[in-house]
């Protein structure tokens, strides 16, 4: 059985109440049992959000939301980088040429790439941009955690194949 199955067996393995499932949603987001318990419609939210955090079925319903995160960050990481590195500077680039943008105009530019924009006593303007080749070398590394990570999880996928053989 593949790693990322066992998260799905965990889900089914673990059916929750709608209250639980809105309780593990808003702890993730808080991090305050008492909170969420009351966010979730519990009756008694100081006793009901530890209780809750005690429970096996919530403890793995946290820890699988938990990773689904940490793989949603690294996601956006390597996307937010791939825009550093390999993104357009044309709408920077045009707005040396703006006398005095609008709000309007500033938002539909992409200034993504932009780390700083100052305007001089002499009424000039300087932009100054994120390291390309730093969001490089960062994609480069992550490119080889990710192929060293992945190493990692077949050979848990493939211990976990031979126990089932074991039974």
């Amino acid at each position: 059985m593949p790693f990322e199955n066992l998260l799905e067996v965990t889900v089914i393995k673990n059916k929750l109440t709608a209250r639980e499932r809105e309780f593990c949603l808003s702890f993730m987001q808080s991090g305050d049992a008492q909170l969420s318990a009351r966010r979730a419609g519990f009756r008694n939210p100081d006793s009901e959000g530890e209780r809750l955090l005690c429970n096996e079925k919530i403890c793995a319903e946290l820890e699988r939301l938990s990773e689904l995160r940490g793989r949603l960050l690294t996601a956006l990481s390597v996307i937010g980088y791939q825009r550093l590195a390999f993104g357009s500077a044309a709408d920077a680039a045009s707005l040396l040429f703006e006398e005095n943008p609008s709000r309007e105009t500033l938002g539909k530019m992409d200034l993504f790439l932009v780390s700083e924009i100052r305007r001089p006593k002499d009424g000039a303007m300087e932009i100054k941009f994120f390291d390309r080749a730093r969001a490089l070398e960062k994609l480069a590394s992550l490119s080889m955690e990710r192929e060293s990570s992945g190493s990692l999880y077949d050979a848990i996928g493939s211990v976990a194949e031979r126990s089932e053989g074991d039974d």
